[in-house]
């Protein structure tokens, strides 16, 4: 007889899975069990290092550093790909700053070192990872 897999074991196998995404949003679970079910196993997987929260209702896949042993985001484009990944996830519309567009361009030599992104609409959420935190234009 096959024993039924906890709520926890699906949602590991459900993130497991989903290897474009570096962020999730509980409501991606809501078929799995209720709110505060998952809200539980999602902070509890924050406990154990496995995922980062950026913020509220955000989380993001984690690696564990080598060096101080403390969970870092996981994403090939750096905290600021995480951020318009949950931003696009949440609804928000965004496009990149001026400053960006200027050097992708090659209209400027100055590279954009801060996370920085121009939000249409409202929002008010802090996506932050650490230090760094996102950086709203309007």
């Amino acid at each position: 007889m096959r024993q039924q897999r906890t709520l926890r074991e699906r949602i590991e196998e459900r993130i497991a899975r989903k290897r474009r995404d570096d962020v999730f949003l509980p409501r991606e679970f809501r078929d799995l069990g209720g709110e505060d079910q998952v809200l539980r196993v999602l902070r509890g997987l924050v406990r154990e290092r496995r995922l980062v929260r950026l913020g509220y209702g955000v989380y993001g896949r984690a690696i564990v550093s080598r060096l101080t042993g403390e969970p870092l985001l996981y994403s090939p484009n750096g905290f600021l790909g995480a951020a318009r990944q949950a931003l696009t996830k949440l609804g928000v519309s965004w496009e990149p700053t001026e400053a960006e567009r200027a050097y992708n361009e090659g209209r400027s030599t100055q590279v954009p070192v801060n996370p920085v992104v121009r939000v249409r609409g409202r929002f008010s959420r802090q996506l932050r990872d650490g230090t760094l935190e996102l950086v709203l234009e309007r």
